[in-house]
């Protein structure tokens, strides 16, 4: 990510945060600044690598779980569940409302594109969930796929 946009993100971020009521602390904010700054998923123990090489300072995973949770409890990352890898949110500096969001997850290279689909899609889903007797509790989906570049290799 651009250093401009990753300042844009950052800030944007801590005003979100204020906006909750909650705070993005320094170690939460770090965290989110490797997320920002990796072209891939990252988890905790990634990320406890990283901030230990970026930042020179020790963080057990288990601090980095928790400050995950608070992140994507914000809406500034999300969980990849089929990887238990983590990326930002690619709209934390937006000012206007999204889609619902959805990943799209390259095999090969393992980059993450956030997109979004309309709620209405969702919500026929859940409708479908619904009819055959069950309950929808997780409506994130995530399409293991390739990238065009990794389709153009192959």
């Amino acid at each position: 990510m651009h250093k401009t946009s990753l300042q844009q993100a950052l800030q944007q971020a801590e005003t979100n945060c204020r906006a909750s009521g909650s705070r993005l602390t320094e170690k939460r904010r770090h965290i989110l600044q490797l997320l920002l700054e990796s072209d891939t998923p990252l988890s905790a123990y990634e990320l406890a690598a990283r901030y230990q090489e970026q930042f020179h300072d020790n963080i057990p995973a288990m601090s980095v779980y928790r400050m995950l949770d608070f992140l994507v409890s914000e809406t500034l990352a999300h969980k990849l569940n089929s990887t238990n890898k983590y990326i930002a949110c690619s709209h934390i500096a937006c000012d206007h409302a999204h889609e619902v969001p959805q990943f799209l997850i390259c095999d090969n290279c393992h980059q993450v594109k956030e997109i979004g689909i309309s709620k209405a899609i969702i919500d026929a889903l859940d409708k479908s969930v619904k009819q055959a007797g069950y309950v929808l509790t997780q409506p994130q989906i995530e399409l293991h796929c390739l990238c065009a570049a990794c389709s153009r290799a192959a």
